[in-house]
């Protein structure tokens, strides 16, 4: 079972010195990104994230993004199943983050 991460959890743990930051992996498509985002993640479009597997650490926790959480859900058991051991699904996607913790974040 993939955790589901919620947003505002996450800004505490991205605020937090003390515990190592997470990559923001971001499973949109390129237009997607490119008009709104969580400030330092990168993107790798569900599609390609197969073939993409050896840019991510393994060694590092991983957090998942989408619009909703519904790609990233999909995504994140993707790189579990690919023995990716600590990822995380961010329950509500960028929608979320722009609702909770970035309240005038461009959406769509």
């Amino acid at each position: 079972m993939i955790p589901q991460l919620p947003v505002s959890e996450l800004d505490r743990w991205r605020a937090d010195s003390a515990r190592e930051a997470p990559l923001l992996v971001d499973v949109r498509e390129p237009w997607e990104y490119e008009y709104c985002r969580i400030d330092g993640s990168v993107s790798i479009p569900l599609g390609e994230l197969p073939r993409r597997f050896a840019e991510l650490p393994r060694d590092r926790p991983l957090v998942i993004v989408c619009h909703h959480g519904s790609r990233s859900g999909h995504a994140a058991a993707m790189l579990a199943q690919a023995g990716f051991v600590d990822v995380h699904n961010l329950r509500g996607g960028v929608a979320a983050w722009a609702a909770e913790v970035k309240p005038g974040m461009k959406t769509y």
